[in-house]
């Protein structure tokens, strides 16, 4: 049983209004309420969403909490804009991890996070400060749990060391690309009582020979070994998978936590033309055989995917992301933290393709609506 979650508009209630009192319109969450339902709607800028409001009559956007006519594109852009993000984006960090705690996992599951960067290109071309965001999404239920600006002139590492303070990290398994693999991340995650899944490639060079080493060698004394293989055909591929876990490194490296390295096997075949692709890439992990064997690894490593599939590629494709310009203050930050709102409420809500999804909210708006937690009066 899933258990419902704090309605979103709840949330949207209890962000503090840096507005005055005198000349004010509309109320906050009214207008957020409304983003999130045009955004559902598929409505991608806020001069599509302003439209949005008013497609409806007073109907619906009474029911936003709206009393007079919804808000102009002027009104959105001065909220984005002037809104404390780093608030709104603890609020609505801490309300998806609500959910995804009250969203049971099948029994034994390791509960994995992806942290991965996504540029806002748009946004970066018009020059907007922070247009490389690092995100934390939840495997299984595709939920982002929070979001970092990368500073410019800097890169992914201390923003990645700032996101993890701000995600529950205990008794949950961290996955990250090679560019993220460095000691004092893992160290963090290790000492904040969770495990981590990285994949090791050049820029941990003495590392990576040692993983290559160990695989190169049959098993010694005392050394644990699994090995696990997935086969999936689709999309005119043929596509295998292997992956090998050694202990052998765990007391020898200084790695911080290390338990067990990994290497994976891949193979692609395009049957029409016969081409055949392979990689080979190595990682570590701080989790013992006993926690995670190799089929448990293999699909972390697979499941990591996920922050690209449900996350950044529905962003850029359903939502036009990176064609988007706007560089003011927070608001390319905001939309951003609005999208995986709306994004992983869809996923919550079992749908998979967010296009159709997106198309049925336009037709039905009134299912936006009871989404974030509204239900019209008839």
């Amino acid at each position: 049983m899933i258990a419902h979650p704090r309605p979103l508009i709840d949330v949207f209630a209890a962000i503090p209004d840096f507005r005055k009192p005198r000349g004010k319109r509309h109320p906050l969450a009214a207008i957020f309420a409304l983003a999130c339902c045009a955004m559902l709607c598929g409505y991608r800028s806020y001069t599509a969403i302003a439209e949005w409001g008013r497609n409806y009559g007073m109907h619906l956007v009474g029911a936003l909490g709206f009393t007079r006519q919804p808000p102009c594109a002027t009104t959105f852009h001065t909220v984005f804009h002037r809104i404390d993000r780093d608030v709104l984006e603890a609020m609505l960090g801490a309300w998806a991890e609500a959910l995804v705690v009250g969203t049971p996992a099948p029994p034994d599951t390791l509960e994995g996070i992806a942290i991965d960067g996504k540029t806002l290109r748009g946004s970066k071309k018009q020059g907007a400060p922070g247009a490389h965001l690092l995100s934390a999404l939840a495997h299984r239920v595709g939920f982002t749990l929070a979001q970092q600006a990368v500073a410019d002139k800097s890169n992914e590492i201390p923003a990645a060391l700032e996101l993890l303070r701000h995600v529950v990290l205990e008794g949950r398994v961290v996955t990250m690309d090679a560019l993220l693999t460095q000691r004092q991340l893992a160290q963090q995650i290790v000492e904040a009582g969770g495990d981590y899944v990285m994949i090791v490639k050049e820029n941990q060079p003495h590392l990576l020979e040692d993983i290559q080493t160990v695989f190169t060698h049959a098993p010694i004394a005392g050394e644990t070994r699994t090995v696990a293989t997935t086969v999936d055909y689709g999309h005119g591929r043929i596509e295998q998978r292997g992956l090998q876990t050694s202990t052998v490194l765990a007391g020898y490296s200084a790695w911080p936590g290390l338990a067990q390295v990994f290497q994976v096997e891949r193979q692609v075949i395009l049957p029409k033309t016969g081409e055949v692709r392979e990689e080979v890439v190595a990682g570590v992990t701080s989790l013992a055989p006993e926690r995670a064997d190799a089929m448990r690894l293999l699909a972390l490593v697979r499941g990591h995917w996920q922050i690209e599939n449900r996350s950044h590629w529905v962003r850029d494709v359903t939502f036009d992301e990176d064609r988007s310009q706007v560089r003011c203050g927070s608001i390319p930050q905001v939309m951003a933290a609005l999208r995986n709102t709306v994004i992983g409420l869809m996923h919550w809500a079992g749908y998979s393709n967010m296009a159709a999804a997106c198309r049925r909210f336009a037709a039905q708006p009134a299912l936006a609506l009871a989404l974030i937690g509204i239900e019209p009066e008839n």
